[in-house]
């Protein structure tokens, strides 16, 4: 899939490839496909002309735009491997990841090194302490250089290098583990492109009408398929008049976005799919309501993306226990280990953890089960909750509270003493709606739950944490206890 990009840009092409989004929604284009194809040989030449070579890695902290997808995709046509780091991560855990990677040059924007590096001595009379990002391997500028930092890689005149054609590390991402000890996840160039290509599958986008989306499992296939991609605005406002300006073909949102755009009045066109983070019936059906005439949610983890799809109407129907992540997408197997876990393997999963022997199955952290083919999950492992001498699992329940009214629901343990817990939901509602209207919508599902009926309902803003801004459990947990 990369390589089809890649191979497919020309230089005297000028049709729009990535668009951004003017004060009134209105699309500027940021790079047409002709723009990226220069960039990406001109990035690939100067990579090449400091002496990197495939196997080599590169650390890659930019945000997504024209230059990042260049950059990225001139490290795929050396053969090189991406470590994508987070400038946000905090300076232990950033510094232990770049030691863990291990990189030649990391490659930076402005913005990475104000948070990680230039700007130390304001974070230090702050008392926050912010490495130097070149404190393990040099640094270059990528895009945009501003006063103090550090020197740009400019784009390089002259014939690309030959591209890299074989397998191995494409990218290493950077999960969980422990400040001493970082867990990462390695995606071969064969598994990266497998998992592209599922999502052009899935996504079926037609030539030269706009993807809204800003992931880079969005930006690839779209962009392989003819179809321009816009970045979707920040603010929900502008998202609203973007997306009435676009009537993009496909939009993918994380579902705080689209519960954002969905409070400013947003009204949706074509397909829209939403991921990286739980997506209820609810909240499909919402999206399908304001005018989108699919509604898809996308289970995938770091390992593997995707793994399971499945459109509003399917989940809406499903009666059973569980919330319903859809089917498996081709390629993808399913199993669950002795412990009730949910395993997945295929052609797209990840090839090991840094640092580790590669291995077929993925362990998820889902309880989970596969009926027909379709993934119906349990909540997480390890957010099992003990009342008494029972075991409860939130995934199990938490579907039924996301009732009309309700923006997001968790269900969490408070310790209880003797190593018993009580079981509180934290309950956000939508906007609007009074907490009298959203109590009567849960009096009916809360006595569906049975032994495993809360002790509390909370109404609260149910916190987020994480780039894909998933619910905290933790944090929840802690609000719980003072409720």
């Amino acid at each position: 899939m990369l390589g089809d990009l890649i191979a497919g840009l020309r230089d005297d092409d000028p049709r729009p490839a990535l668009l951004g989004c003017g004060g009134t929604g209105r699309a500027v284009v940021r790079a047409t496909r002709g723009d990226l194809s220069r960039l990406t040989g001109g990035y690939a030449a100067a990579l090449h002309a400091r002496g990197l070579t495939a196997g080599d890695t590169v650390g890659v902290a930019v945000r997504p735009g024209p230059h990042s997808l260049a950059v990225l995709l001139a490290a795929y046509h050396l053969g090189l491997r991406v470590a994508v780091l987070d400038p946000t991560a905090g300076p232990d855990v950033l510094l232990a990841r770049l030691a863990r990677a291990e990189p030649r040059l990391v490659l930076a924007d402005a913005a990475a090194q104000a948070v990680a590096g230039w700007a130390a001595p304001l974070a230090r009379r702050a008392r926050l302490a912010l490495p130097e990002l070149s404190a393990l391997a040099p640094v270059v500028t990528i895009g945009r250089r501003l006063p103090g930092g550090a020197a740009a890689l400019a784009p390089a005149a002259g014939p690309v290098p030959r591209g890299f054609d074989g397998d191995g590390d494409a990218v290493v991402v950077f999960t969980s583990g422990t400040t001493s000890r970082p867990r990462a996840v390695v995606h071969t160039r064969a598994g990266l492109s497998a998992g592209l290509r599922t999502v052009h599958d899935l996504v079926r986008a037609q030539p030269d009408r706009p993807v809204l989306g800003g992931t880079f499992f969005v930006l690839v296939p779209a962009l392989t398929a003819g179809a321009p991609v816009a970045l979707p605005a920040r603010r929900p406002g502008r998202l609203v008049r973007q997306a009435a300006r676009l009537a993009p073909q496909a939009t993918y949102l994380t579902p705080p976005q689209v519960r954002a755009a969905l409070a400013a009045g947003i009204r949706f066109t074509g397909r829209v799919y939403s991921g990286s983070a739980p997506v209820s019936a609810e909240l499909l059906a919402r999206v399908r309501k304001a005018g989108a005439d699919e509604a898809w949610g996308v289970y995938a983890l770091t390992e593997i993306f995707p793994a399971a799809a499945v459109e509003a109407t399917e989940k809406a129907a499903f009666a059973g226990a569980g919330d319903l992540v859809g089917a498996l997408v081709p390629g993808v197997r399913a199993r669950t280990d002795e412990r009730g876990q949910l395993q997945l393997a295929g052609s797209n999963a990840a090839h090991r953890y840094l640092g580790e022997a590669p291995q077929e199955w993925i362990s998820t952290g889902d309880v989970g089960r596969v009926e027909s083919a379709r993934v119906v999950l349990g909540g997480r492992c390890k957010d099992m909750i003990l009342r008494g001498a029972e075991n409860i699992y939130p995934g199990l329940y938490e579907p039924a509270l996301h009732v009309p009214g309700v923006e997001l629901a968790v269900i969490v343990g408070v310790p209880h003493g003797d190593g018993d817990e009580r079981v509180v939901a934290v309950v956000q509602p939508a906007a609007g709606v009074p907490a009298d209207t959203v109590r009567a919508a849960l009096r009916a599902p809360l006595q569906r739950m049975g032994s495993a009926r809360p002790d509390a309902v909370v109404l609260a803003q149910v916190p987020l944490s994480g780039r894909s801004r998933k619910p905290d459990r933790a944090a929840a947990a802690r609000l719980a206890a003072l409720s």
